[in-house]
């Protein structure tokens, strides 16, 4: 099936036979592409690109994060998640969580890191070369520098005053205090010896060995929960994805705990409209998407964790059948993106009758014998927790702050716990196989991003680089809707007539993702890619 040409783009699509790597920094995609010219697969070339966006996108995903990698294997012809989630400490208590500060930033919000166990995990079953040859590339970028983006300075600049109170001696991410400016180059000297040992000695020199030994003696030092023991404890679990069909096509995400539930329970809804016709980004499609958004996030608030047979039926065709008559030609008020015991808000459906019969990166990687690499991957907020610990160069995350703290929520924060988390790389398929990889980060609006994303391409025939520009929106609390600006300022007025209540975020906004993505046609052998200019994504083929 050949690639379409629909839809505005500003860059050129990129194109490939032998591989493709997609982004969000070019440094990334390119370690990925080297590795696959040296001959590595989609899985080793995955690896690479995550290690090397822990070095020129420190602030977003690395060893002191967690994430979901989604692998289709053409050897084991066969696809499954790498789920490198980790859990809360053992030490969590709901107590502890006072204030705000405490969810967001400093020594209480990290869950037991997951990246190096995942990569590594992927790796040996997967791969096809070993951690020294695919770190190289981030070693190289983290000992030798690299020059600061204009994306780069950005983050940065935002993360300084948290950099400076939680970790006062992580001055290689500043210049005297304050953050680097474009073309600055950035070395990471204390990272590249960490990737070293990690490469000489595996996983256990991070989760028993020197790494995590440091780790604990400063978290021990400054206050902090993650122990020796949870760091021992912490596994890697291979999973099956769940899925669900849009249009003769399947649709794969990370099962739960991840909340990607949600979009495909969205996609179960729309499929209901003829969107084709309705026109891209007009008045009704846009109206459709918005409310169907809300139905869907209640559901994801309430059902995510209860159990296999409220997610497939929440996920069914005829519980969306029953959704989509709850759809009124007014905007209805919004529960939000976590749980709430405001009782003047959309409320979650019904799904029981059903059951009787029973700030992240994302990136992609392909490979001409048919592996399929679609990851997210984060710390949370800019530089996760803002505390990285001395010596090694990790920042650890702060996604404990994505726990609920209201005592009645199915994720309320807690010891030993798996939280419920957006992150949700995804699969789209035909009858042959894998033709989309497609996924953004984003926190809650990855949930939305991802459908627009795949309703462009699925619905209005676009590619993928145009698919990913196209101009988004994405829903929260009450009437509250985040819209780029160019959506034509009469939808933009149309859409407040019903009730929808806009924030215009100008023209391109990084707060309505970043995304990444790659279609493939088996009938040619052949790769395209897409990559968001929102932030410095860069897709490229070989």
């Amino acid at each position: 099936m050949p690639f379409s040409s629909k839809g505005l783009v500003h860059r050129s699509t990129a194109t490939g036979i032998r591989g493709m790597v997609t982004s969000a920094h070019p440094l990334a995609s390119l370690a990925g592409v080297r590795i696959l010219l040296e001959g590595g697969n989609a899985i080793d070339a995955a690896v690479a690109t995550a290690a090397a966006l822990n070095v020129v996108e420190p602030y977003m995903s690395g060893l002191g994060g967690d994430g979901y990698m989604h692998i289709f294997s053409a050897r084991e012809k066969d696809h499954k998640i790498v789920d490198y989630m980790g859990r809360s400490p053992a030490a969590t208590d709901l107590a502890l969580y006072g204030s705000v500060e405490d969810r967001d930033r400093g020594v209480l919000c990290s869950l037991v890191p997951g990246a190096c166990g995942g990569w590594l995990a992927a790796l040996e079953r997967y791969g096809s070369m070993d951690a020294k040859t695919v770190f190289a590339p981030a070693i190289g970028y983290a000992e030798d520098g690299f020059a600061v983006t204009v994306k780069n300075a950005e983050f940065i600049d935002a993360s300084v005053a948290d950099l400076v109170k939680h970790s006062p001696r992580a001055d290689h991410y500043l210049n005297q205090g304050r953050a680097p400016r474009p073309g600055e180059v950035i070395t990471q000297a204390d990272l590249g010896k960490t990737y070293r040992a990690i490469a000489e000695g595996g996983s256990e020199v991070f989760y028993s060995g020197e790494i995590g030994e440091k780790i604990v003696k400063h978290l021990e030092a400054i206050g902090g929960l993650i122990t020796r023991e949870d760091l021992a404890a912490f596994e890697v679990d291979i999973q099956k994805p769940v899925c669900s069909s849009y249009r003769g096509y399947r649709v794969f995400t990370p099962p739960p705990p991840c909340q990607g539930i949600q979009f495909l329970q969205m996609l179960n809804i729309l499929e209901g409209f003829d969107l084709e016709a309705l026109g891209h980004n007009r008045v009704e499609m846009l109206h459709l998407f918005i409310e169907t958004a809300k139905l869907a996030t209640a559901d994801r608030v309430r059902y995510t964790i209860a159990g296999d047979a409220a997610v497939a039926a929440v996920i069914s065709k005829e519980y969306a059948s029953d959704q989509r008559e709850r759809i009124g030609d007014r905007a209805a008020r919004g529960g939000g993106e976590a749980f709430t015991n405001d009782q003047d808000v959309l409320k979650p459906g019904d799904p029981t009758g059903w059951i009787k019969s029973e700030c992240t990166t994302h990136f992609n990687a392909v490979d001409a014998e048919g592996n399929a690499v679609s990851v997210t991957q984060s710390l949370g907020s800019g530089f996760g927790s803002a505390v990285v610990v001395p010596g090694t160069g990790i920042a650890l995350n702060n996604l404990m702050r994505w726990f609920d703290y209201d005592p009645e929520s199915s994720n309320v924060i807690g010891p030993g716990k798996k939280m419920e988390l957006c992150m949700a790389p995804s699969q789209v398929w035909n009858d042959e196989g894998p033709r989309l990889l497609i996924g953004t980060p984003g926190s809650y609006g990855i949930l939305q991003t991802t459908p627009q994303m795949i309703m462009n391409v699925i619905d209005h025939g676009m590619n993928v680089q145009a698919a990913i520009e196209a101009p988004r929106l994405k829903t929260f609390a009450g009437y509250q809707v985040d819209v780029e600006t160019r959506i034509p300022e009469v939808v933009l007025g149309d859409l407040e007539k019903k009730g929808h209540v806009l924030n215009r975020l100008g023209g391109w906004s990084a707060g309505v993702g970043g995304g990444q993505g790659i279609e493939i046609d088996r009938e040619d052998g052949s790769f395209m890619g897409g990559a968001d200019p929102r932030r410095d994504g860069v897709a490229i083929g070989v």
